[in-house]
């Protein structure tokens, strides 16, 4: 047996394993699955600092695990190498958010369940998560935490911030206190009663109040 017989029956012949037609459409819809994932991580992103890479990274993902499934489903030995070959793989970025986790076993289900033939289930499925994670991640539950940090004289002025606090917001709940010689200094979880900020103006003129400072918080709470 001749080099040119061996590269005859061992490369050429898995050319035709796949066919044109079938590689085409499954990229295409690889590539629309991906870019409807992207939309739904853009409209459902809610950390502090958007990555576009990371949706890109979505696209392409679909993309290739769909590649890579299409050469396995057409060849059983190639099928037992590539498991050897993606078992080293090691990936060190880290994933801040826990949903982006989601976002990416998403793109990786999918490409998966395209490559096989699945494909109403594939499109199907993507829609009907992607519509559940619309509904659910931005859905707000209640109204969102402030922190208020007074510096206060003394207890005079502490029990008029408070009492003008308990007024002017729905709820005020102390999260720490530090007593000096002279000052105090607050710091208080309160809920909004509108988007009006005016009362910290007007705590800021009680007397006694010589710094007051309003935080938004966008960490996870409860109720």
């Amino acid at each position: 047996m001749s080099f040119g017989d061996i590269f005859t029956s061992s490369f050429l012949e898995n050319v035709t394993s796949v066919s044109l037609l079938d590689m085409v459409l499954a990229m295409v819809l690889a590539f629309g699955l991906g870019v409807f994932i992207f939309m739904i991580y853009k409209k459902t992103y809610q950390g502090v600092m958007y990555s576009s890479s990371f949706g890109v990274t979505l696209i392409a993902l679909t993309m290739i695990t769909t590649l890579v499934i299409l050469a396995v489903t057409s060849n059983v030995v190639l099928s037992l190498g590539m498991v050897g070959a993606l078992s080293i793989v090691r990936f060190r970025t880290a994933i801040k958010e826990p949903l982006d986790i989601a976002f990416l076993f998403w793109a990786i289900a999918a490409g998966i369940v395209l490559a096989a033939g699945l494909i109403p289930l594939a499109v199907f499925g993507s829609v009907i998560i992607g519509v559940i994670l619309v509904l659910f991640v931005n859905r707000q539950d209640s109204v969102n935490p402030y922190i208020v940090v007074l510096r206060l004289d003394g207890n005079e002025a502490e029990k008029a911030a408070m009492e003008h606090l308990t007024a002017n917001t729905k709820r005020c709940v102390t999260k720490s206190k530090t007593v000096r010689k002279g000052s105090v200094e607050l710091n208080l979880e309160v809920r909004l009663k509108d988007e009006s900020t005016d009362f910290v103006n007007a705590l800021a003129d009680i007397p006694g109040v010589t710094d007051a400072v309003l935080v938004s918080y966008n960490g996870d709470y409860m109720g």
